[in-house]
């Protein structure tokens, strides 16, 4: 089974890509992020025709997430599970075949110190409470984290040591959440710095290859052992207005 991950930075702007993308590459399960559309804006019957059912939650113009399988997504949930009242499209986790997956798409925090950094950090906290419930160990989590776990996920360490996405509470949110029972499934297989899956759009930052690693697929352990190989689509990023982000994957021999 071949699990994909993809901030897409709005669907409705990149839909052509997006469809390009799985026609080529024929991933099993997509999880987007940063969908930037209503629900009722959301392709569901061009994404039936290419062989995806979809799970989404959306809000106008801002966050959004989605699950598309070609396996229907059963059990669906938008929320996490507490009683906090959230609009904010952020997570969304459905059942396929016997997988628990999620979709979740960080909040960015803005500046360390501000209430935006501090909404990440309860965020977080929320998010590994939530995952810490889940009776299905069979769990996978994907998304765009907006953090750089390790220094070598990050084109300059000194420069960006202590800046968002990689102050140490950050870093620290970040693996209490792996502490669950999650495995970064990219690190099961490459182990070198340099690879990335976001790029400013400015100063060239992509083509100097100046970038981040902040999106990533999680794996239980029961199925950490079972991730044949993973990567970035870093070629997605190239082209006609691309998202700053490009797909990260993992593969399972299930």
């Amino acid at each position: 089974m071949k699990i994909a991950s993809w901030n897409i930075n709005s669907l409705r702007k990149r839909q052509d890509r997006l469809f390009a993308w799985l026609e080529s590459t024929q991933p099993d399960v997509v999880c987007l992020q940063e969908t930037k559309c209503t629900d009722e804006q959301f392709p569901v019957l061009p994404l039936q025709l290419a062989g995806y059912h979809s799970a989404y939650h959306g809000e106008k113009s801002y966050n959004g997430v989605a699950i598309l399988s070609k396996q229907k997504p059963q059990d669906v949930r938008i929320s996490l599970y507490d009683e906090v009242v959230d609009r904010q499209a952020r997570v969304i986790a459905a059942k396929i075949d016997n997988l628990r997956l999620y979709s979740i798409y960080a909040p960015n925090g803005q500046a360390v110190g501000s209430p935006a950094y501090e909404y990440k950090l309860n965020w977080y906290m929320r998010l590994r409470d939530c995952l810490s419930k889940e009776k299905n160990r069979k769990l996978i989590v994907c998304g765009d984290f907006n953090v750089a776990p390790e220094d070598r996920d990050t084109y300059d360490p000194e420069l960006w040591r202590g800046a968002i996405m990689c102050s140490n509470r950050e870093r620290a949110a970040f693996r209490q959440l792996c502490d669950v029972g999650l495995t970064d499934t990219l690190r099961l297989h490459r182990q070198e710095s340099g690879l990335f899956s976001w790029w400013d759009y400015r100063m060239l930052s992509f083509p100097k290859n100046r970038g981040l690693r902040i999106d990533a697929i999680l794996a239980s352990k029961s199925l950490s052992g079972k991730c044949t190989t993973a990567g970035i689509d870093r070629e997605m990023r190239k082209g006609k207005e691309p998202s700053d982000h490009a797909p990260v994957w993992a593969e399972f021999e299930l």
